[in-house]
């Protein structure tokens, strides 16, 4: 409970002291976030919001005074180490509104007028010290409409605005593609896919998300008459989305968006399909244990800029079933890898963030010294556009970022004029207009740092005028500057001294011109600080008129960056271009897993064995056999992989690649539970195979690995096969099947565009080597024994496993029922030679390895030797 809630009237603040008064009228205006209320060089919370703050940042919580007759519980943070605190809550999904001093402390009666000038939340956030570096924060807003979920998105730090429709089913793969840092709902209508999402909800009021106020809101932003430009006019669910979205970005930065001016459409048909259990399995950009190293993101992100980074990530998150775009972008890379792509990297290590720096500066909450960043970026300009190939080349896509490398000339004749070389951090720390800028300020400036100067020139002026030799002129801190002149040379004083004080042997005067200095002086340096404001302020006016080509300039960059770095990857991990051709079919020759690849030369573990891969019309479903550690799940996602690296326009691993037509990549890998939504880890594997039957096509690819594995044997192979069958007869997708049922290797014999692989291994005695080569043909055994030893399992654990296989599979042959798979292991059987007449024979009889210590297994060794030497 709030102090404020205890007066009858919830607005009635009247028995609180004025300042507390002026606090619980900000916080009844943003009852749902952490109110910081500057107070000097502290911003201060109060009650709850002290409460909440002191468990979250551990900052010390105190008890002050009293107001309305409760005592002030507060807590506080300095001014200049804000932003640590700000980037801690806003990681633990806590929204932050920031009352300023905007009044004069030095000219207010009561308490100086406080507002709140900006309102940080997850979804909004646009300072770089909040952001991470290498991805974007997203702001999000779902209202359902029947069965339609309306989608509206917006970057704030790229200016870029998006709507979309989508069925409930459809939900997750949206989200999975965007990870929003903050999801907007209605607080009386709470979609139930967004709760079963479990994300950082923020609840507006329903009247927020309207239609019609919709489209108003998105054509003004947009400066259009009509959606239809944008091919959204039919969105009714989004656009009710984009009204809240809009409303509340407005609200939380205190000023309208003027660089967002783009409208990204997603309809579920323009993109590769790639679900949440695809990303996760292909580990795209994160782990399986949730770490953003190594990934395939990981590996490909060796961008010189966050914006290269960010724009790489989206790529790869969003990439077209159309061709068109990701076979501009493999003639960039051509024309780059041909033409010397180092020139281009090295350049752009000196490119600033210009991308969030625009963003900033629409915000007008742009740092002195992200101007002077844009500022050096501007100047590299010339240089880089001179890396890039010129035209002939093949490559329009480069011409078209070329002239996105324009920038704009006045924009940097101004920043060169107007920022200076080293700016401060921060504005009011001053020194951040350069010298010669303006003449005001250049002038306070001078008068604060030559006042000394001046008085010495003065006094020297006035002994020369006067005749009085020994006049002085002085400052102390009550009586200002003055004259001061002896009683005995008074009657030298000139007429236009005004007498100031008189001492016992002394007159101090002033002079109209001496008073002139004195006002300037006394308040130069915050006047210099007021004036330099303003100018700042000036500089940003200018620069927000010149948004739209430094956004252009920043998505230029950012491309540029991107292609860069797919370039030297394509160089340096030796990849190929793919080819696209109108036929169903994925060709790849001597294809390689990219990531697993990297980590063996990392390693030092060896070269990988590359292997093909062919479907076609002929070819539909492969099944795949073999031992465990065999490879079979590296080849499956190697295949994956390189149709997706494909995708985005990227080189790919493999010595040649054709691909035809792809809408989705399924995938059912790997043994997991959901427990938090009830679901074993059977249920999972069923729940995330029936999705795939359901939306499979021709046109897709699929990946199933150990299907039915989480239940009794002969219910898996049942659902196995049936599930085969699914996909082979009805779905018809290009599937890759691994399976450790050996009866589905009969699965070729009775659907004709099925064959069997396995991946080939080699035993000798116990010991089994992994060939890692996908050949024709189904597997002989899963050599589950021996992995299981080279695992760690005690010896005699793998004694009587395989034992009992050997019998297991004997009895299988001869038709008998289930044997005992708890008996001992059977003796062996006596060996041809008589331990009579082996002593050696004899000794290791005798032996029971288990039972020996380290010492006397060497020991005994030595004896076994040497009475070997005697038989």
């Amino acid at each position: 409970m709030t102090a404020a809630s205890s007066s009858k009237d919830p607005l009635d603040f009247s028995a609180h002291t004025p300042v507390m008064a002026q606090y619980f009228r900000i916080k009844a205006e943003h009852p749902d976030v952490l109110v910081f209320f500057r107070m000097g060089d502290f911003y201060e919370v109060f009650y709850d919001d002290a409460r909440k703050c002191n468990a979250l940042l551990d900052i010390t919580l105190t008890t002050r005074g009293q107001s309305g007759g409760q005592p002030v519980v507060m807590a506080g943070v300095p001014v200049h180490a804000l932003e640590s605190y700000l980037a801690k809550l806003i990681r633990l999904g806590e929204s932050v509104a920031i009352a300023e001093q905007v009044g004069d402390v030095a000219t207010s009666k009561g308490p100086v007028e406080r507002k709140v000038v900006r309102i940080v939340t997850p979804g909004t956030v646009t300072d770089s010290e909040l952001l991470a570096d290498k991805q974007d924060s997203v702001l999000l807003a779902v209202v359902q409409q029947g069965k339609t979920l309306g989608l509206a998105w917006l970057s704030l730090t790229k200016g870029e605005l998006g709507l979309a429709e989508c069925r409930e089913p459809e939900f997750p793969s949206f989200l999975a593609r965007m990870s929003p840092a903050e999801v907007l709902v209605d607080r009386e209508r709470q979609p139930q896919a967004v709760l079963a999402a479990r994300l950082p909800i923020t609840n507006r009021p329903g009247w927020q998300f309207d239609t019609q106020l919709g489209v108003r809101k998105l054509c003004e932003q947009l400066g259009v008459a009509s959606l239809q430009g944008f091919n959204a006019d039919r969105l009714e669910a989004a656009q009710a989305a984009g009204a809240a979205l809009l409303a509340y970005a407005e609200h939380t930065q205190g000023r309208a968006l003027s660089h967002v001016k783009s409208l990204q459409v997603l309809r579920g048909g323009e993109l590769l399909d790639l679900p949440p259990a695809t990303q996760r399995n292909l580990e795209l950009t994160q782990t399986l244990r949730g770490e953003t190293s190594p990934t395939l993101l990981s590996l490909l992100d060796g961008c010189r800029t966050g914006m290269g980074s960010r724009a790489l990530r989206q790529w790869l998150l969003h990439p077209k079933r159309e061709r068109a775009e990701a076979m501009a972008r493999h003639q960039a890379v051509a024309a780059l890898i041909a033409t010397g792509y180092e020139p281009l990297r090295e350049a752009l290590r000196h490119v600033s963030d210009v991308e969030r720096i625009a963003a900033r500066v629409a915000l007008r909450q742009v740092r002195p010294r992200e101007l002077a960043g844009l500022r050096a970026t501007l100047q590299t300009l010339p240089e880089l556009r001179e890396t890039l190939p010129g035209a002939g080349h093949g490559a329009p896509l480069l011409d078209q970022l070329a002239e996105g490398l324009a920038g704009s000339p006045h924009v940097l004749e101004l920043l060169e004029r107007a920022i200076a070389e080293e700016p401060a951090v921060i504005l009011r720390e001053g020194g951040v207009i350069a010298s010669g800028f303006d003449a005001e300020l250049d002038e306070l400036r001078g008068i604060s740092q030559n006042c000394d100067a001046f008085l010495l020139d003065l006094e020297a002026r006035e002994r020369a005028r006067t005749g009085i030799a020994n006049l002085r002129v002085q400052f102390n801190k009550v009586h200002g500057f003055y004259i001061e002149v002896t009683q005995g040379q008074v009657d030298k004083v000139p007429i236009d001294y005004q007498r100031r004080q008189t001492l016992k042997n002394a007159e101090r005067y002033i002079t109209p011109e001496l008073k002139a200095f004195e006002d300037k002086a006394l308040s130069a340096q915050e006047r210099s600080l007021a004036r330099e404001k303003l100018l700042y302020e000036m500089v940003i006016d200018h620069l927000v008129e010149a948004l739209q080509p430094l956004t252009q300039l920043g998505r230029a960059l950012a491309s540029l960056d991107a292609l860069a770095a797919l370039a030297e990857r394509a160089t340096t991990l030796n990849w190929v271009r793919p080819e696209f051709v109108s036929q169903p079919c994925i060709d790849i020759q001597r294809g390689r897993h990219p990531v697993v690849e990297m980590r063996l030369r990392e390693l030092g573990a060896g070269e990988f064995m590359a292997n093909d891969c062919r479907l076609d019309a002929r070819t539909k479903l492969l099944v795949i056999t073999g031992p465990n550690m065999g490879g079979k799940s590296t080849f499956m996602r190697q295949v994956a992989l390189i149709a997706l690296l494909a995708a985005i326009g990227s080189y790919v691993p493999a010595a040649s690649c054709r691909l035809g037509p792809m809408d989705a990549i399924h995938t059912r890998i790997g043994a997991a539970d959901d427990l938090a939504n009830a679901q074993s880890t059977f249920m999972l594997e069923m729940t995330e195979a029936a999705a795939i039957l359901h939306s499979a096509t021709e046109q897709s690819l699929v990946l199933m690995d150990e299907i039915g594995r989480g239940t009794s044997t002969f219910d898996g192979l049942a659902l196995a096969g049936a599930i085969a069958s699914h996909l082979h007869d009805k779905n018809r997708a290009f599937t890759l099947f691994a399976t450790h049922y050996f009866e589905l290797t009969e699965f070729p014999a009775k659907h004709p565009q099925a064959q069997n692989h396995h991946v080939s291994a080699v035993e000798s005695g116990e010991d089994i080597v992994f060939l890692h080569e996908i050949q024709p043909g189904p597997a002989s055994r899963s050599y589950g024994v021996q992995v299981a030893r080279l695992a760690g399992m005690p010896a005699s654990l793998v004694r009587q496993a395989r034992a009992t296989l050997e019998a297991l599979e004997a009895k299988a042959s001869e038709g008998e029922a289930q044997i005992d798979l708890f008996a001992a292991p059977p003796e062996p059987e006596e060996p041809a030679v008589t331990l009579a007449t082996s002593p050696a024979l004899q000794a290791l009889h005798d032996l029971d390895p288990d039972a020996l210590s380290p010492r006397e297994a060497l020991e005994a060794l030595y004896k076994l030797k040497a009475l070997s030497q005697h038989t």
